[in-house]
């Protein structure tokens, strides 16, 4: 899941098609998709430390989505156009922020042990 998110953020053909210039809040509507797509990776961690007895806390893996939104951000500066640095903390406010929530969703909502 991890690979095919990173894929798809450095991707400029799915970007234009999700959210395209055309649109007023654009950025807006990439800034939602990010936060929905970290929290799915976050539910997946936390589901993952779970089942395998290793407790760690939405902080933690809201801070592991974090460094994972950042390194997103270097491939994507890696070709034009750079957003800013402003875009970019936001972009990894994002990634923090739906990394926490799924993990904090996971944790209310365990999953079964089959």
């Amino acid at each position: 899941m991890a690979v095919i998110l990173f894929f798809v953020a450095d991707s400029d053909t799915i970007y234009n098609a999700t959210s395209p210039a055309t649109l007023d809040f654009h950025v807006l509507l990439r800034k939602a998709y990010s936060i929905v797509a970290f929290a799915l990776l976050g539910w997946l961690a936390a589901q993952s430390s779970q089942a395998t007895g290793w407790r760690t806390s939405p902080l933690t893996i809201g801070w592991w989505l974090a460094l994972f939104s950042l390194a997103i951000e270097v491939a994507q500066s890696m070709s034009p156009p750079v957003e800013g640095l402003a875009l970019n903390t936001v972009d990894v406010a994002c990634g923090w922020l739906g990394g926490w929530l799924g993990a904090r969703i996971a944790r209310r909502f365990p999953s079964s042990p089959y």
